[in-house]
């Protein structure tokens, strides 16, 4: 599917159902480099089990025309126009590593266009080893490389994809490797930039869950502690034995986990 925004043309996925105005809105903000296929084991599942869903590509990503965006802030309120185009609001967001950033700051930023904010993989701070910011603006495949082999939990790495045949690290290089130009690069950077996690984290008044992997190498729970502390009520769910790459390594439990925040959160139920 696609919208124009301004003169641009942005792509997205609805999961193989029209919007009924009826159903809450899900927007799905994926990681860094990646597209909106990253989320395509969630977004069917949710598109018919009750919601209006909107897998984005960020601009300079998938489908949707450049350039990249350079900063944190800059995206978030990209995707709140793009909630206001679709009709969506006021919307779930769900966003994975660099898509939670995103979707925190939207919230912090635009309260009445934001219904809840499911966190999957991340941090009070994403810094990006040197190494990697440098690949990722002048190396791709070997980035792809870096992202796969810490990405991933150690039984990823032997298999384990729900397709006979397939193999996850293989299939993320492949996503990463056919990443738009600047992409990676743009993205990487205004991870390793954003500092106002906390801040952010301090105006969000919608409900918050978060979705983290125990074998998480790129944002270590433990990393995640003061992120969650930061939020005045949360709920946090850990998937064990899972690493960075959840929606793609455990789409199962992950869409699991998504399923019962944002029913938490439509339920108006305490978390």
């Amino acid at each position: 599917m696609q919208i124009k925004l301004g003169d641009k043309t942005i792509r997205y996925a609805n999961g193989g159902r029209d919007h009924d105005p009826v159903l809450p809105g899900v927007v799905l903000l994926h990681g860094a480099g990646m597209n909106r296929t990253a989320w395509q084991l969630q977004t069917r599942y949710l598109a018919h089990h009750g919601y209006r869903v909107a897998a984005l590509d960020l601009p300079g990503h998938g489908g949707s025309d450049g350039p990249p965006l350079e900063s944190i802030p800059e995206m978030a309120d990209w995707v709140v126009e793009v909630i206001d185009a679709l009709d969506l609001g006021p919307a779930h967001l769900v966003g994975h590593s660099m898509g939670t950033f995103i979707a925190m700051e939207a919230a912090a930023r635009s309260p009445e266009t934001v219904r809840s904010i499911v966190l999957i993989g991340t941090a009070a701070a994403m810094p990006v080893h040197p190494e990697l910011l440098d690949a990722a603006n002048n190396d791709i495949a070997h980035a792809g490389r870096l992202m796969t082999s810490w990405g991933f939990g150690s039984r990823a790495h032997i298999g384990r994809h729900a397709t006979p045949g397939m193999w996850l690290l293989g299939g993320s290089r492949a996503l990463i490797d056919v990443s738009r130009s600047g992409s990676l690069g743009a993205d990487m950077d205004a991870c390793n930039a954003y500092k106002g996690a906390l801040v952010a984290a301090g105006e969000v008044t919608c409900p918050v869950s978060f979705v983290l992997g125990s074998l998480d190498k790129m944002t270590p729970n433990k990393k995640a502690v003061t992120l969650v502390e930061a939020f005045t009520d949360s709920r946090t769910v850990v998937l064990d034995r899972v690493g960075h790459m959840l929606p793609m390594e455990a789409p199962d439990a992950t869409r699991l986990a998504i399923v019962e925040a944002l029913a938490i959160a439509d339920a108006g139920t305490t978390l």
